[in-house]
């Protein structure tokens, strides 16, 4: 009677832990667990591999056809690089490099870093919902429909009787009662009106990546006398350096294939391509017909290089600021 129950008991821990013969194979672990990745994965990839990859590769295609609303019909024809050449040798091609290299370093430096910096920095320093209420009221122009949004802009930068910038301080900009956004200063108004949107994104991060610093940490710094400018330099500065790179990326990328604001609020004018940026050029020679005819092929190769450029710069990016450090497990050592 005592064998029998110790032979039961014993079966029922085997089963309770799993005998050595029952154990799953760690190849069958590995196997079942590789397949429950890629099935969370695979409406993802689905979606990028159908508006990203297959997209870019009959974007790659189209640019070398003639293929424009004229001859939509008609079979197409391939007519090698020669969009390419055309691209290259247009006269207004160096002003739009310009505009956009101007428009893209600006808006990051002034806003998307700068004054998203500034604003994490003066947020998190005042009583918690003060800075909750602060950042709020700056999110509203990104929560703003962005027809609503430049119809504000245009507004107050729209000439006499109507402008309000114009009833208020018209000489300081060079306006003299006139369209302060088509006439006297329209990149400040370009700038403005994207790098308000840009710096709330940056704002949101940085805030998070500065509430995470210990508070210890800062009190100790007070303790040893350490000042405002200090703390920022030497601890809050250092502690943000990832959050602070992933903009400087995303940012970046994000201005370069930008130019819905600019559309909405000058249509790259005044004048010829005077704040024409290059998505907005390929968005334009593809549907908005400069001429009546909207030249599909010829857009999709300004879009091309532009994709290229966005890419090298993706690279670069990630080479120069070691994105491999950001994603690597910590050490044993260092925690």
């Amino acid at each position: 009677m005592t064998q029998q129950i110790e032979e039961e008991s014993e079966a029922l821990a085997r089963a309770a832990v799993g005998a050595p013969g029952q154990q799953r194979s760690p190849l069958g672990r590995r196997v079942r667990s590789t397949a429950s990745a890629y099935g969370f994965m695979a409406p993802a990839v689905a979606l990028v591999l159908t508006f990203f990859v297959v997209a870019g590769i009959l974007l790659l295609i189209l640019s070398f056809t003639d293929l424009q609303s004229a001859n939509f019909n008609d079979a197409w024809t391939f007519i090698g690089f020669d969009n390419y050449e055309r691209l290259f040798t247009d006269a207004f091609f160096p002003k739009i490099a310009r505009n956009t290299v101007f428009y893209v370093l600006t808006t990051l430096i002034v806003f998307n870093l700068g004054l998203a910096l500034v604003l994490a920095l003066v947020t998190t320093s005042i009583p918690r919902r003060a800075g909750f209420f602060f950042r709020l009221v700056w999110l509203l122009p990104r929560l703003t429909p962005s027809v609503v949004y430049i119809m504000m802009w245009q507004r107050i930068g729209a000439g006499d009787p109507f402008g309000i910038y114009n009833q208020i301080a018209p000489e300081f900009l060079g306006a003299s009662g006139g369209n302060l956004y088509l006439g006297g200063s329209p990149w400040t108004f370009v700038i403005l009106t994207n790098g308000f949107i840009g710096a709330s994104f940056g704002m949101i991060i940085f805030t998070s990546a500065l509430e995470s610093i210990p508070k210890d940490l800062l009190t100790a710094a007070k303790v040893d006398g350490a000042g405002t400018w200090r703390i920022i330099r030497d601890i809050k500065l250092p502690m943000i350096k990832w959050p602070l790179l992933f903009i400087a990326t995303y940012q970046t990328l994000s201005l370069l294939t930008s130019f819905e604001y600019i559309l909405l609020l000058t249509e790259g004018g005044p004048g010829l391509f005077t704040t024409e940026v290059w998505a907005l050029t390929a968005y334009k020679r593809a549907f908005s017909a400069y001429t009546g005819n909207s030249q599909w092929g010829y857009g999709a190769t300004w879009a091309i290089v532009l994709v290229t450029i966005a890419l090298l710069l993706a690279v670069v990016y990630v080479k120069l600021f070691k994105f491999n450090e950001l994603i690597e497990e910590p050490r044993i050592e260092n925690l």
